[in-house]
């Protein structure tokens, strides 16, 4: 399987709270909720299209657990009838990245506990199309320094939020991105595919 991540950031690089307000996940962060307001319909049929071609799921503790709230054991539970990504969550395996999760209550979850990057490569070895990691900031460094990300898709939604944790650290590996598409809606959501291409080029000191 290709592992690809797929991320809402905004232009100063927060990933934190995209979908809105928690403060059992996110305490401390008030600007939660800034990425739906500003999809349209073209972002979104993207979204509910990448979800229906995932074959299974990888997630970091914090970001399983919102989704398990949202779409699995939640309020909102696995009944949303024809809602693509909750029929593509509760339809296809998940796993976890986690040393403190022992009981997950989501149907069809497997907790990686042991050595990570094996436990990634061994899924990445079995036959399929995607396994995608959606949110999971954490994870998702810890995958790019590992060099264990096949495809990076990044939602950059027009908004400055100047609070909250951004996706990529201030010290981390450096990583040229080979532009695979590329669009942007009506509302100046820019959709944005990559492939780490190596190292960067520098120019000679």
């Amino acid at each position: 399987m290709k592992l690809t991540t797929n991320t809402q950031v905004s232009v100063d690089g927060v990933m934190q709270a995209n979908g809105g307000r928690d403060e059992d996940l996110d305490p401390g962060m008030e600007r939660g909720g800034w990425a739906r307001p500003l999809f349209d319909d073209e972002s979104m049929a993207f979204v509910n299209e990448a979800y229906q071609r995932a074959d299974a799921f990888l997630f970091g503790r914090r970001t399983y657990e919102l989704f398990a709230k949202s779409w699995g054991t939640g309020s909102w539970g696995a009944d949303q009838g024809d809602n693509p990504i909750s029929n593509a969550l509760n339809s296809r395996p998940k796993y976890v990245a986690s040393t403190t999760l022992n009981d997950p209550q989501w149907a069809d979850t497997t907790v990686l506990s042991g050595d990570l990057a094996d436990a990634v490569s061994e899924l990445k070895a079995k036959p399929g199309g995607e396994l995608q990691v959606h949110g999971s900031g954490t994870l998702v460094r810890w995958l790019l320094e590992n060099d264990l990300v096949d495809e990076m898709t990044l939602l950059v939604v027009p908004v400055v939020l100047g609070q909250g944790t951004r996706l990529f650290p201030d010290r981390g590996p450096d990583i040229a991105l080979d532009l695979v598409d590329f669009r942007a809606d009506s509302k100046g959501v820019t959709i944005q595919v990559f492939r780490p291409a190596g190292s960067p080029q520098y120019p000679a000191a």
